[in-house]
């Protein structure tokens, strides 16, 4: 399968990270990306950025010869009514924005009251991404989710860190085995990330690729294997 690009990576900004920008972006341009995104912890994330930081990013130039790079955010989804820690108008700035529950800024309840906070914050316009929706620390009712996500135009992320044997997220394996089901039978499109935190994890999705395989899930529907079936997706080109 074509894998041009990744953009679900932080840098030494998000706090718990280990490279600059600017060694993470040589790194993808010598891993041959076409599309390169860099994704830093919002502000409720312990040791993260300030708001101010993602207002100027717009000094940092996207284009590195022939590697486009994305500059952007994984938010923290707070609460039942999808609320996240960047306000407007600076999420609305952003290249591409990413959604998740992390433990630090929300805790799990039932799997009604999880799935509700992940449907409210993808029907704002200006999130693009769900990330790891596989993490079993929070259930999810899937279908209601992935239907969500074909309505709202939100792509559903695989992440190569949720199923590292090594990781803290529950379940991933098998969540990940019925989000891939589910997106196959509604023809929801996937997005493989990496969630590197050190630049030779920029994309390694090595432990997705069998699982797609595994699942005879249509390439067509995972928009890694061409930059133009990202770009109707992304703010920086639904909002241009």
């Amino acid at each position: 399968m074509r894998d041009i690009l990744d953009v679900h990576t932080h840098t030494i900004a998000s706090g718990h990270a280990y490279n600059t920008l600017k060694e993470m972006i040589q790194t993808a341009k010598e891993k041959g990306l076409e599309v390169y995104g860099i994704t830093e912890h919002a502000p409720k994330m312990p040791g993260s950025c300030h708001d101010f930081y993602f207002h100027n990013l717009k000094v940092v130039k996207r284009e590195h010869g022939d590697l486009e790079v994305l500059l952007g955010v994984e938010l923290n989804i707070l609460d039942e009514n999808g609320s996240v820690d960047l306000t407007e108008p600076y999420l609305g700035q952003m290249d591409v924005a990413i959604a998740s529950l992390h433990p630090p800024c929300i805790c799990p309840r039932s799997r009604e009251w999880n799935t509700e906070c992940v449907i409210q914050a993808m029907k704002n316009p200006h999130i693009n991404i769900l990330g790891h929706p596989d993490d079993g620390r929070y259930p999810l009712d899937y279908e209601a989710v992935v239907q969500a996500a074909k309505e709202h135009h939100t792509l559903l992320e695989l992440n190569n860190n949720s199923l590292n044997p090594n990781g803290f997220r529950k379940d991933p394996r098998g969540n990940d085995i019925e989000i891939l089901r589910l997106c196959k039978k509604y023809q929801v499109p996937v997005i493989m990330g990496s969630d590197a935190h050190y630049d030779a994890d920029i994309l390694n999705h090595e432990r997705i690729l069998p699982l797609l395989k595994e699942c005879d899930f249509p390439e067509e529907l995972v928009v890694n294997t061409a930059k133009e079936k990202l770009y109707p997706f992304i703010n920086k080109y639904i909002e241009a």
